[in-house]
């Protein structure tokens, strides 16, 4: 296909979509097409601008009008002057609302100029398990997604959950997230293992925003049982609102010292490389970035049976699956994977194997595909 330009509007967070976004922005940089980045902040993971790699910051301005800044409509104004300056083919834009709803009636100005702008919408889980299901914004969520001209959705189940949740009639494509292979090839930070367990110990490992939906108090349940029988740390990585309460109950139930908690950090590949398991006992996930990062490491994964895991992660194979608070039946799957270092090894092997399916070179075609069925029109 055509070398496409393309603005790209996303969280410019560490957040897993945010990721996805700029990771998926820089890949199809190496394909030949033009990448605009337009968002409030340079994403954390696109690096240095190249010759086709732009970023646009949107501005906000104090106005003494509004007790909140309309950030909605000061994005979709950027939208199009930067369309118009740098003559966009297509805009791609990651969650429902703002950024589908913003780039809904930037698309509808430039068509007052005759200009045709299509909107490719990717919903990645909150924007519908969680917004959706607010009163406040679920017609925005559903006009969003209805005129957007092509939407996609990271997992089966997100498909579900909008169809579910949406009166939609917009098709919805399922691309699955995806990793870059050449992110995982790296030595291994010995000295980093051997802070973490000077001794030799196995270490599992949770990363996450620590939000309620995670239930971190869970993974801590968890590994008790689990170091109760073997020698093992406790990595968490990341922060949130239940990262105090968290550490608390690390202290009452007398397994502080064998948890190191080291808050959010730049690179999660750098804990993931030195890490035996990894736990995600989530209350649901629309994927599982975090469980699909860790197989890249090679480290198998303990999940709950929710939401777009089970499309992730093979039970029994490179991971186990349970049923979401089941704490007991996850220390037993965890047991069995570090009890044995044949066991062990054979989940490292399939865990690694399991995440090539997901390899970006198999997920950037997918998209190439959406886009020139719209510019092609």
């Amino acid at each position: 296909m055509k070398n496409l330009r393309i603005g790209f509007v996303c969280y410019p967070t560490f957040g897993g979509s945010g990721v996805v976004a700029t990771e998926l922005g820089k890949a199809l940089v190496e394909k030949g097409h033009e990448l605009h980045f337009i968002t409030y902040s340079a994403p954390a993971r696109m690096g240095s601008l190249k010759k086709n790699l732009f970023y646009h910051e949107v501005h906000m301005t104090d106005y003494p009008l509004f007790d909140f800044q309309p950030y909605e409509l000061v994005l979709a104004s950027k939208m199009v002057e930067v369309a118009k300056a740098h003559q966009l083919d297509l805009l791609h834009v990651h969650y429902a609302i703002p950024h589908a709803s913003a780039a809904i009636i930037a698309r509808n100005i430039l068509a007052e100029e005759g200009i045709h702008l299509p909107v490719v919408t990717t919903l990645h889980g909150t924007d519908i398990t969680l917004l959706g299901k607010d009163p406040a914004f679920k017609p925005v969520i559903a006009y969003a997604i209805n005129q957007s001209d092509a939407v996609t959705a990271v997992s089966d189940s997100l498909k579900c959950d909008t169809e579910a949740l949406f009166d939609v009639h917009q098709t919805i494509n399922v691309v699955h997230n995806f990793i870059c292979p050449t992110h995982f090839d790296r030595p291994i930070d010995q000295q980093f293992r051997l802070a973490v367990a000077p001794n030799g110990e196995k270490i599992v490992t949770h990363i996450s925003n620590f939000r309620p939906v995670k239930r971190v108090e869970d993974v801590l349940r968890i590994f008790a049982r689990i170091q109760e029988r073997i020698p093992a740390k406790l990595l968490l990585v990341g922060d949130g609102p239940d990262r105090s309460r968290v550490e608390n109950l690390a202290e009452e139930i007398g397994i502080r010292s064998h948890v190191i908690s080291i808050g959010k950090i730049k690179n999660p590949i750098e804990p993931l490389l030195v890490s035996d398991l990894f736990l995600l006992p989530s209350e649901t996930e629309s994927f599982g970035l975090a469980a699909l990062e860790a197989l890249a490491a090679e480290v198998p994964v303990i999940a709950s049976h929710a939401g777009g895991l089970p499309e992730v992660i093979h039970h029994g194979s490179c991971g186990y699956l349970a049923p979401v608070g089941d704490v007991e039946a996850m220390a037993h799957f965890a047991l069995d994977i570090l009890d044995s270092p044949e066991n062990h090894r054979n989940f490292k092997k399939a865990a690694r194997k399991r995440a090539w399916d997901f390899h970006v070179s198999a997920v950037i075609p997918q998209y190439e595909a959406i886009y020139e069925d719209l510019t092609s029109e």
